[in-house]
């Protein structure tokens, strides 16, 4: 029998990402530095080489945990029907609701070009669009979706209604008054994703 562990089975693992995560999304990349992390983890920064090789490393590393339960739907069953949709803009807002700065992080590298793991990003945000176009796709066939719909524009148009109120959740929140908490999210989810399906399906 094998008793390797995998390193998510290591609680130091564990910690270094949520360090980092904390880290990343307080400060600046260039002024974290891996002793921070590691001090920060309770852990020896050793254990940093160890595991991701280096502070890059362990930076792609930590956006990918993030974004993976949002990665992991598009290799499941949520969206075999449109309402799935819903769910999965549920899903993004409240992941990023627990990490509110890290839309704003992602941002800065794709757009402004600043810090690391571009390409890493970009690879993964591929990797979305490819499978998001199959899934469209997916429901064209099953009768769904109105045929002319092009998943490009599907994807445009949940993204800007899932990363805009993000990556705007401080203006809003003061304009409302009040916290967008999981309960006001759910129903923005809701009712952004009625404008999804009803252009999705709709037949002219």
């Amino acid at each position: 029998m094998n008793n390797i562990s995998m390193p998510q089975d290591d609680p130091v693992y564990a910690r270094l990402l949520k360090a980092a995560l904390e880290c990343f999304l307080s400060d600046e990349y260039h002024n974290v530095t891996t002793r921070l992390i590691a001090e920060k983890a309770g852990a020896n920064v050793s254990m940093i080489r160890y595991y991701f090789g280096n502070k890059e490393g362990l930076y792609e590393e930590m956006i990918r945990e993030t974004l993976k339960p949002l990665l992991d739907v598009l290799d499941g069953r949520m969206l075999s029907e449109v309402g799935g949709f819903a769910e999965l803009m549920r899903l993004y807002y409240h992941t990023m609701n627990k990490h509110p700065e890290f839309p704003k992080l992602i941002f800065k590298v794709l757009a402004l070009n600043q810090g690391p793991g571009r390409r890493f990003v970009l690879q993964l945000l591929e990797r979305g669009r490819t499978r998001g176009a199959q899934k469209v796709e997916e429901l064209k066939a099953s009768g769904q979706v109105d045929a002319a719909v092009d998943p490009e524009i599907v994807r445009m148009a949940f993204v800007s209604l899932a990363m805009t109120p993000m990556l705007l959740k401080d203006i809003f929140e003061e304009q409302l008054g009040k916290a967008m908490d999981d309960a006001f999210l759910d129903k923005l989810a809701d009712f952004n994703c009625q404008l999804i399906e009803a252009g999705m399906t709709s037949t002219r």
